[in-house]
């Protein structure tokens, strides 16, 4: 909990220690595109390779194009009316194949046109679905402006082998924390017990938790020994 842990720059520098990283070692980070995790990985290892993650792209992109689908098939102006839904899609349909190609040039000139139809839509209609599109594309050509420099060509990596996603790092966090801080448990937690508790749900997950349980008392069973062959 990075309110409760005065440290928390210096405890994830020590993690990545204890697993053998080094300042001058070739290392990938990859994260959600956020102010805080950038600032952080460049703290970290400024000179590292620093991507944005290809998951949170797409996720983010699939919401956008959910949405899309309730646009109304046509719009109007003060002449006549015109296609809406079909361009916006197809907008997003070409956005998304920009992006994993890392052509962030050809991305940044596609939003514009989109939010221009889609304004028109609003003045025009007032219609909901074309209000709340237009406010998650401009928050999107936000952030993808503030993450341009971290856009790789996705499709090129991912044909190499190279990692490109954190999906199995977000399927990681839902198991530590799933089980005693899900919204069913209907359990409220202070930031503190919050912290202490994530610490022991890590050790348990790791394998660790009856080593760190001996130190703290010596008195507690001893280490099995492997039966001699």
């Amino acid at each position: 909990m990075q309110t409760v842990d005065q440290k928390p720059k210096r405890r994830l520098f020590e993690v990545l220690q204890s697993q053998g990283h080094q300042l001058n070692q070739q290392i990938t980070f990859l994260s959600d595109g956020g102010d805080t995790v950038r600032e952080l990985q460049l703290y970290l290892n400024p000179h590292a390779e620093h991507l944005l993650d290809w998951f949170h792209v797409t996720m983010r992109l699939t919401v956008l194009q959910q949405t899309a689908k309730g646009l109304p098939d046509q719009t109007r102006d003060e002449e006549a009316d015109y296609p809406l839904r079909d361009p916006v899609v197809r907008d997003l349909e070409r956005l998304k194949w920009y992006l994993w190609h890392g052509n962030v040039y050809k991305a940044l000139q596609v939003m514009p046109s989109m939010e221009m139809d889609l304004d028109a839509a609003v003045a025009t209609s007032g219609h909901a679905t074309a209000r709340k599109l237009l406010k998650a594309v401009e928050e999107f050509h936000t952030y993808i402006e503030n993450n341009a420099r971290f856009i790789p060509n996705y499709g090129e990596r991912y044909r190499a082998g190279e990692r490109i996603s954190t999906g199995f790092v977000e399927s990681t966090v839902n198991q530590v924390i799933s089980k005693r801080f899900c919204k069913k448990q209907q359990m409220a937690w202070t930031p503190r017990g919050a912290h202490l508790l994530l610490q022991i749900r890590t050790r348990v997950l790791n394998g660790d938790w009856e080593a760190t349980f001996r130190e703290w008392y010596p008195g507690f069973r001893a280490v099995p020994q492997p039966m001699a062959a």
